[in-house]
């Protein structure tokens, strides 16, 4: 029985390993998304030992806030530079961004020169080409594989990112009984390097010289002209939003209902991490699925795993409903990034990606923002049920619009088709 679940993962994956540039790419990926694992415990524990007595939650919250936020309004602000830019520029200037900022808070902390104002600056700083980076990682993967192997390797990238949460904050954790946060920050910076000249030396396929429509706000006109995709998009922000006040009630929660310590925390987002990274790799083994059902489903799917908190303090029943909500979230990234892939044309595929980044990674934020008032309102508990129920209304939404506009699983084109029909350079 073992041997009939491994073969089809296996012949799912090995299309894409076998290519030597992206298993260049997706090692190099995978070494920097455990450095952001790491930064996870390395950026808070350095704002802490930087803060002022009974500051060190406020600076720890905008240090992390600093490191991921401004890459959105990068999105916007810097759209007609990045947007002409190729995808492995726009990679290397992100990763090269990185690295500079995070080695310049190392230097200063060595040298006792960081502040907070400093330190929370130089992490703003270092994230203003962060969503164009991840559009550019995208970009490349579409570069390198048809539609057929699209999903796979997107997979192996969003698997990655969820293997490093688990196992980052242990190596940070490990690396703090001897040296403070300054040194996971060093290590987060050569992490970046490594993805910079990894990705610099790719050679790409050759791409038909197209007319670039440069910008995120090019990209929003995109989406614009593309409803399918459009409301693509506003279904994963509302997704995510709707995500944002786990962030906050699961801690609160735990201590509360549970009574439990910041140890049972991490064990219930060891187990969401676990569930996703064996929901990911499945996920990636089904080429043939349809996108967006399984989008839907898993939207559905996430919101019914959220409801045992709202109805049980039973320890078990609710890191097991938690756990399955991680297999069932697993696929989605994938599933989503291949449906953008497989709808924008070369030309677009950047700008629209980084439209796609620019709300994403304001909306769980956003959310989780919601989630204080929220929990201080309700209770933890009814805050986790509540989230639940309207993330189980938005699938109902979106399968009741599409019932009604008679299109229960829109097709939205395919960009490689057109390319093979294009001349040849």
């Amino acid at each position: 029985m073992l041997g009939k679940i491994r073969i089809p993962l296996l012949s799912a994956y090995r299309p894409v390993l076998i290519d030597g540039r992206y298993s260049r790419l997706i090692s190099a990926a995978a070494v920097s998304f455990l450095g952001d694992g790491m930064a996870l415990v390395g950026i808070p524990w350095l704002a802490i030992q930087l803060a002022k007595p009974g500051q060190g939650g406020v600076v720890a919250g905008l240090a992390l806030a600093a490191y991921t936020l401004p890459g959105a309004l990068g999105a916007l602000v810097l759209g007609r530079w990045c947007g002409g830019m190729s995808a492995q520029k726009l990679v290397a200037a992100s990763t090269g961004l990185r690295a500079l900022g995070l080695a310049t808070i190392v230097a200063l902390a060595v040298t006792g020169q960081l502040g907070t104002f400093s330190y929370i600056a130089l992490l703003a700083a270092s994230s203003l080409f962060s969503a164009w980076g991840n559009a550019g990682l995208y970009t490349i993967v579409s570069q390198l594989f048809a539609d057929g192997r699209q999903l796979p390797a997107n997979a192996l990238l969003s698997v990655s990112q969820q293997i490093s949460i688990i196992i980052g904050p242990a190596i940070a954790g490990m690396i703090l009984l001897k040296l403070d946060g300054s040194a996971i920050l060093a290590v987060n910076a050569a992490s970046y390097l490594l993805l910079l000249t990894t990705v610099a030396r790719l050679k790409l396929p050759q791409q038909l010289a197209v007319a670039r429509r440069a910008g995120v706000v090019a990209g929003f006109r995109i989406l614009a002209q593309r409803p399918q995709l459009a409301s693509l998009l506003l279904i994963t922000a509302v997704f995510f939003f709707l995500y944002g006040p786990v962030e906050v009630g699961l801690p609160l929660y735990v201590t509360g209902n549970l009574a439990g310590s910041g140890q049972l925390l991490g064990a219930f987002w060891t187990a969401f991490g676990v569930g996703a990274v064996i929901g990911g790799f499945a996920g990636g083994a089904l080429a043939r699925a349809p996108r967006w059902p399984a989008v839907i489903a898993i939207i559905f799917g996430w919101g019914l795993a959220l409801l045992p908190f709202g109805i049980t303090d039973n320890t078990s029943a609710t890191m097991i409903s938690f756990a399955i909500g991680g297999l069932i979230y697993g696929p989605f990234p994938a599933f989503t990034i291949s449906l953008f892939q497989q709808a924008a044309d070369a030309s677009e595929l950047t700008s629209v990606l980084a439209a796609r980044s620019a709300v994403t990674t304001t909306a769980t934020p956003l959310g989780a923002a919601l989630g204080g008032p929220l929990v201080t309102l309700w209770g933890a508990a009814d805050t986790l049920l509540y989230s639940g129920i309207a993330t189980i209304m938005l699938a109902a939404l979106v399968t009741a619009s599409m019932l009604l506009l008679d299109k229960p699983f829109p097709r939205l084109g395919n960009k490689h088709r057109r390319c093979r029909a294009a001349p040849s350079p």
